[in-house]
């Protein structure tokens, strides 16, 4: 079962770090990811797999909530061609947010990693 209050700390701490890198040189996204993967691995703990999926999740909610944003913004602007625009911008919407989604998945691959090892260490 997932332990939704580890992936959320996960989150934030990969916001917030990922905040921090993009004003201080050296500490860029990587950093951010892996920090957040093992803060969601060592808070759900349980063993590699867990450790693995909980940073996995938290890693990617990012990806995620910046796709679903993309996907409403370019619908909205779309709405200002009429109904015929705003259905063409939702459908291109859509289309960025799946592969946001992909995206998001792949670049969570440190974030999980980071995850499973934060379990093992808890453990």
């Amino acid at each position: 079962m997932t332990n939704w209050q580890a992936v959320g700390y996960g989150f934030v701490v990969t916001l917030l770090v990922g905040v921090v890198g993009l004003a201080v040189p050296g500490l860029g996204q990587l950093t951010a990811g892996l920090i957040g993967g093992f803060v969601a691995g060592y808070v759900a703990g349980g063993g590699v797999v867990r450790g693995f999926w909980h940073g996995l999740l938290a890693g990617s909610v990012g990806g995620l909530i910046v796709g679903l944003l993309l996907w409403v913004a370019i619908a909205l602007v779309g709405l200002a061609g009429g109904p015929v625009g705003g259905a063409a911008g939702g459908l291109a919407g859509f289309g960025v947010f799946t592969i946001a989604a992909m995206i998001a998945l792949v670049m969570a691959a440190e974030s999980a990693v980071a995850g499973a090892i934060g379990a093992v260490l808890k453990n």
